[in-house]
């Protein structure tokens, strides 16, 4: 089993910032792939972003290139999702996700272990 539990998220204004982490225990983080999706209500689970195991490449939606940066401490087994110029379109449950690989995918499907997420508002 591998657990994975975010934090980081809340309310801000359009135009802040928010720093999400996923902290993973369980299993040894440094050989999986991360990534983090996003889901709004009604709305299908989207991808955000990924990062290779070493954290030698990451990818991202278009959505959000050039606003939110991923990154990982695999001394401290957590990846963050730094946020800037936040949007209210960014408002949705975020959630981190490993990968059984040392290479990212950008599906959901991809991706074995979920956190239950952490929920992201912004106001207009």
């Amino acid at each position: 089993q591998v657990q994975l539990v975010e934090s980081g998220g809340g309310l801000v204004q359009t135009g802040g910032s928010l720093r999400l982490s996923c902290a993973a225990s369980g299993r040894t983080f440094s050989g999986f792939a991360m990534g983090w999706f996003r889901q709004e209500p009604g709305k299908e689970r989207e991808f955000v972003a990924a990062i290779s195991w070493n954290g030698g490449s990451t990818y991202y939606a278009d959505s959000v290139k050039g606003r939110f940066t991923i990154s990982r401490d695999n001394t401290k087994n957590t990846v963050y999702l730094q946020m800037n110029s936040l949007k209210a379109e960014d408002t949705a449950v975020y959630s981190c996700a490993a990968r059984a690989s040392t290479w990212p995918g950008k599906t959901r499907y991809e991706y074995n272990y979920w956190g239950q997420g952490t929920q992201v508002t912004v106001s207009s």
